[in-house]
């Protein structure tokens, strides 16, 4: 039995396994930091739901980075890219222009200055969300398709480990250094995202102890060298921005329309449902402490354990099962913050709700994960895998921008009843494509 269960983990050992821990946590540093643990920010600095719920806008950045993907998939950074190769040159700017957007934050009060905190969120998104573009090129290109879940497992690992250090860590060090009670004061907070802001090293250090994966290149060939610069120009766009979407369109034709779709409305139960569900756990009187216990923490580890089981599945059972199970309970879960919303508040009834969705949520990440790389071509890995995660995220954050307005006019109940409505077209379309063959990556 032991020998069984040894066998069972066995591939999370593997270096290029351990080493997607640290390059999660760099990941998922930013995410909350921008759209999470900042909405409670702004709710104690005095903004109205309404506000949050459109400042979740600024996530749409992370819905057109298959814009610039090419730029990260082909065009070297001067002297870093001879020196630490294509992605993890574009990884460590990325990771350090991180740092620099969440210092920007951290330095400015959103109750005087909510202009400026936009504008260093949105330098935070794009330098987060062209690190996903180079780190998901990473990933798949450092590891064979079987490898994938795991590899996806541990990545959604450190993810969560991250989310629970800027959620969870950085109410728990406001809290420490807020020394009034019921009075907003920005300090407590600036101090914490400053804090934050410094574990971005994390993610440099390992970038730097990191090895460029081998792939065989697809750039500029020898003849394309000796053409001029038009005709050089020409020839990057085409194999840097068009080949890329060709490639996928020729491999599935018309199936790609329903794998789009499909894409496109994965999480958007989890993703439209996210926004409120900070200013919800404050409006329903937890305090900081709870919310960070309870919330961020055992939350954040029943996360990682759906993605550890959710990675073992896959790997035992297939992407398509695990895929179905996993966008089922992501939408169902979120029936129990409706039952939460309208009783009394409760530590046991704020775990169980939490535990639900979050042991859901990471099956669903890791099995969405490895879906999404199985369908990239490693010739335009970047690329390709920057549209997937961009229409992901379009649709649902386009309509999450709204969700303070629908909870302002309809209550919190009635929300999370309409968030798991939604999740239903989900279904229907994993079960439509499960018959599309991923022998079609070469």
């Amino acid at each position: 039995m032991k020998m069984r269960i040894n066998s069972f983990f066995a591939i999370y050992t593997q270096t290029n396994v351990l080493r997607m821990l640290f390059l999660g946590f760099s990941a998922g540093l930013p995410l909350l930091l921008i759209f999470g643990t900042l909405s409670f920010w702004l709710r104690e600095a005095g903004h109205e739901l309404s506000t949050i719920g459109f400042f979740s806008w600024i996530g749409l950045v992370y819905a057109f980075k298959w814009a610039w993907s090419p730029l990260v998939d082909q065009m070297p950074i001067p002297v870093l890219t001879s020196k630490l190769g294509r992605r993890r040159a574009w990884l460590l700017v990325s990771q350090i222009m991180v740092g620099v957007g969440l210092i920007g934050i951290a330095t400015t009060d959103p109750s005087q200055g909510l202009s400026v905190v936009i504008g260093f969120a949105i330098l935070t998104a794009t330098a987060s969300a062209t690190q996903d573009i180079a780190l998901d090129a990473f990933r798949i290109e450092s590891g064979l398709i079987e490898e994938q879940g795991a590899m996806a497992a541990t990545y959604q690992m450190g993810y969560r480990i991250a989310m629970i250090t800027s959620s969870a860590g950085t109410l728990l060090l406001a809290s420490w250094f807020d020394y009034t009670e019921n009075v907003y004061e920005p300090e407590p907070w600036m101090y914490a995202y400053l804090f934050m802001s410094a574990l971005m090293l994390i993610g440099i250090t390992t970038t730097m102890l990191s090895r460029e994966p081998v792939v065989h290149a697809y750039g500029q060939s020898h003849s394309l060298k000796t053409q001029s610069g038009v005709q050089r120009l020409i020839g990057w766009l085409k194999n840097a921005a068009i080949m890329p979407f060709l490639d996928f369109i020729r491999r599935y034709r018309l199936q790609a329309i329903v794998l789009l779709a499909m894409i496109s409305l994965y999480r958007i139960s989890d993703i439209v449902m996210g926004v409120m569900s900070n200013p919800f756990y404050l409006d329903m009187g937890f305090s900081k402490q709870e919310i960070a216990t309870v919330s961020k923490i055992f939350g954040v580890i029943m996360t990682i354990l759906g993605a550890l089981v959710g990675g073992s599945l896959i790997k035992h059972l297939g992407i398509f099962k695990i895929l179905f199970v996993g966008a089922a309970l992501s939408s169902l879960t979120n029936l129990l913050f409706a039952w939460l919303s309208v009783n009394e508040p409760s530590i046991g009834a704020l775990a169980l709700t939490v535990s639900a969705d979050n042991f859901s949520a990471g099956i669903a990440s890791a099995a969405f994960i490895a879906y999404l790389s199985s369908l990239t071509n490693i010739q335009y890995s970047a690329t390709q895998y920057a549209l997937f995660s961009s229409l992901m995220f379009l649709f649902p954050k386009s309509i999450a921008g709204w969700s303070g307005v629908f909870v302002e006019e309809w209550g919190y109940a009635y929300f999370f009843i309409t968030t798991t409505l939604i999740g239903v077209p989900s279904l229907i379309l994993v079960w439509f494509i499960r018959k599309i063959s991923l022998d079609s990556r070469p």
